[in-house]
Formats: structure tokens, sequence, C-alpha cells
């Protein structure tokens, strides 16, 4: 294979894969806050996306003014989410908070679409459609603005978890009941966790929505971001960077080189072999702490 087109496939991976890390970051940061998992995330970056959509074409907003009001309902989505049905699920087996999380990402599949209409519709971000040229390689624009910015919000979450209000929510995730005894409100954190994981999601959902439209799709970004999330480690935001960089550069070459061989269908098949060669043999991923517990 010609090593230009190799190159273009790995760099445009790498972009692809920062765009898939950043959804996966919200899955993250609500399981280092409450140690759930929370599966509704692709159902959340497609209600995100959506309500962008109906903000600018419903009420005529620019896209500058849909965008962070769209933010600012999801995350009050989020919080609202977490006060309503999560937490009726304090003192629960974890896996039944667990199948919630799939009972809601179903639903919200299933109901947004039916409401505002399943067919495809426009998210123009005003990104030219020009490739951009790197020497010999074109790259796709689109997809490398949104892995920049991808990348920037990813630091920034770095960066959170390192203040004070990162720090307590670390310290609710390690124990709830001795975060509980010096003060801390734990409810708090784990909503505020919900409603700024729902802000990623909304994120991710419009720069994927302004490559390939919004429609109920947008779900299914949550097998990329789950291989991304269990890779990396659920419990590590630099992880899941660097698993996003994997699972893109796995997920495009596979494209480039087994398509032509099989058929195609390989990029659909690529993060679901992550997930299960990673359970297989490092349960707790990459960057993951082990947890061992005496019985």
């Amino acid at each position: 294979m010609d090593m230009i087109l190799l190159l273009e496939l790995a760099m445009n991976g790498v972009f692809v894969g920062l765009m898939y890390a950043l959804l996966s970051a919200g899955i993250v940061l609500i399981y280092k806050t409450s140690g759930i998992a929370n599966l509704a995330q692709g159902a959340l970056a497609m209600m995100g996306a959506y309500t962008v959509v109906v903000l600018a074409n419903s009420f005529g907003l620019s896209m500058w003014v849909a965008i962070p009001l769209a933010l600012v309902v999801m995350f009050a989505f989020g919080v609202a989410l977490e006060r309503v049905a999560l937490r009726r699920m304090i003192g629960q087996p974890v896996i039944m908070v667990i199948m919630l999380t799939i009972g809601l990402e179903i639903f919200l599949r299933g109901v947004i679409p039916g409401f505002f209409g399943a067919a495809v519709k426009r998210l123009d971000l005003g990104i030219s459609n020009a490739p951009i040229f790197v020497g010999d390689l074109l790259l796709n624009r689109a997809i490398l603005i949104g892995g920049g910015v991808s990348l920037a919000l990813i630091g920034l979450s770095i960066l959170f978890f390192n203040s004070r209000f990162g720090i307590i929510m670390r310290a609710v995730s390690d124990n709830q009941t001795a975060s509980w005894s010096v003060g801390i409100r734990v409810e708090r954190a784990i909503a505020v966790a919900w409603g700024l994981s729902a802000c990623m999601a909304t994120t991710s959902g419009v720069l994927w929505g302004a490559t390939q439209g919004v429609d109920w799709s947008l779900s299914l970004l949550l097998i990329k971001a789950l291989a991304i999330a269990i890779l990396g480690g659920l419990d590590s935001i630099v992880g899941v960077l660097i698993a996003g960089i994997i699972v893109g550069l796995a997920e495009s070459l596979a494209t480039g080189i087994l398509d032509p061989i099989v058929g195609g269908g390989t990029r659909d098949v690529v993060a679901s072999v992550i997930i299960l060669l990673t359970l297989l043999f490092r349960p707790h991923g990459l960057f993951g702490r082990e947890h061992i517990e005496r019985v």
C-alpha cells in the first residue's frame, strides 16, 4: 500500500480517535465520581446535537448562541437525570444502576428522533468541506478541527480533576461514607458530574453532527466511547486520551487495509474486538487502578 495513504489514514485516525475520546471522557467522569458506568452517553450526545439543531432551525438562533444554550440545557438535564432517576437507586446493586442507564439509552434513542424526526438533519458550523493539504497528505478539515477541540477539552478535564472540586469528586468516588463524614455534599458532586458529562456528550455530538449530520445513529458512538474507556481505564482521563488515539488509529488503518480484502465492515468490528480483548487480558485497562477486595 502507498505510504502516503497510510500516513493519511493514520493522521485522520488520530483526530477521529480524539473525537471519540471526548465522549468517552464523560463516561470516565461519572465513573470517577460515583463508580457507575454511564451507558446512556451515546444517547446524550445525540440529544445534545438535536437540541442545537432545534435551537438553530426552530428558533432562528446562530450556532454560536445555540451551542452554549444547548450546553446549559444539557447540563440541567444531566443534573435532573441524576436527581430524578439515579438518586432513587441509592442502596441498590450496582448492576441495577447500570441497567437503568442502558434503559435510558434505549429510551432516548427512540423518543428523541421520534419527536424531532428521524431524517438526517444538517448541522453547519461553518467549516469548509475543502480538505487541508500537509505536503502530499490530504486531511479532513472538519475532523482536524473536531479532534483539536476534543484534545483541548480533554486537557481541561485533566486540569479540572486536579482542582479543588475535582479532588472532592475523586474523594467521593473513593469512599462516599467518609466523604459524607467530613462534610462533602456527595449528592451535589455526583449531580455536577452528570451535568458535565452531558456537556461533554453534547460537544461530541455537535462535532460529529457537523461531519455526518444529526440523526439517531449518533447514539451508536457509545460503542467507540465504551471501547476507549475500557482500554484506557474507567478511572483515568489520561488513559482515555491515549486509548482514543489507539482506537482511532486501529479503526482507520483497519478500514484502509482490511476493507479491500474482506469487502468492508471492519470499522464497526474494531471497537468490539478491543472491548473483548481488554476485558480478557487487562480488565482494569491500560491506566486504570486494579481494585482488589478481601472476602
